[in-house]
């Protein structure tokens, strides 16, 4: 958890989509902990006030809002929502994201695979857009996109997961380049083997690759949740603000080699 500076964040606001579980609620905690608003979107509205009722045992700034990634309404809702009650959005973490599987690359039906690119790639640059011209007219903002550590290398098993956040990267390199003129900055997060509800069955279903994966990550254990707070307190805030295009592993060192 984020102790350096309890009021590193005061008076911004984020929107974290996916915000209700895994990697996106620990980012949301993290944010919250250095006094920012923040805005949980994610599609299941019980898991949404659930998650709320967790974090506001510590955190009172956070609201809840029910939120398709690729619904065009949805995503007009949620700016509008955000704008209604704060007044602004300084932060956008791009999380929300789904994984498809198959044994080979040709394997995986047109249907998962568009899904899968659909909400991980397409989602984030129409979400980003519809709201960076808020951003422009405040003259800064930051967003952050989150990829994979298969955003480095791929995955016989996880083509098109591997392909979205591979685009992901790119993309926020891109927004990065276009967007500096305007003091907004946009950088990604790739996170490793991360511990959540995602992952869990493979400790049941595949003990030995689980140990395998384990063994292989110089920090010798999972990421948590909470790991990725740090990272994305820093790029929320002006400690940040000539870092842009930045694609930052958090994985323990598992891509290292």
């Amino acid at each position: 958890m984020i102790t350096a500076s309890d009021t590193l964040l005061q008076n911004k606001v984020a929107i974290v989509t996916g915000g209700n579980g895994g990697i996106g609620f620990g980012i949301a905690e993290g944010l919250l902990a250095a006094s920012c608003a923040v805005i949980i979107a994610g599609r299941d509205r019980k898991k949404n006030e659930s998650t709320l009722e967790k974090l506001r045992k510590t955190h009172t700034e956070c609201k809840g809002f029910v939120f398709d990634a690729n619904s065009e309404s949805s995503r007009e809702n949620l700016i509008d929502f955000a704008l209604k009650t704060y007044g602004r959005v300084d932060i956008l973490v791009n999380n929300a994201g789904i994984t498809r599987r198959s044994l080979e690359p040709d394997l995986l039906s047109d249907l998962d695979w568009r899904q899968v690119i659909d909400t991980n790639l397409n989602s984030i640059h129409y979400l980003t857009s519809a709201l960076v011209p808020n951003m422009k007219k405040a003259g800064s903002g930051k967003i952050i996109n989150i990829g994979s550590m298969m955003s480095i290398f791929g995955s016989g098993y996880a083509a098109s997961y591997s392909a979205s956040k591979g685009g992901v990267v790119q993309y926020t390199k891109s927004c990065a380049v276009a967007w500096a003129k305007y003091n907004i900055q946009v950088n990604a997060i790739l996170p490793g083997w991360i511990d959540t509800q995602m992952t869990d069955g493979l400790k049941t279903s595949a003990p030995v690759r689980y140990q395998e994966i384990t063994g292989r990550i110089p920090a010798n254990r999972w990421g948590r949740p909470e790991d990725m707070a740090g990272i994305a307190v820093f790029l929320s805030s002006q400690m940040s603000d000539y870092i842009t295009g930045a694609a930052i592993p958090v994985d323990g060192g598992y891509s290292v080699y």
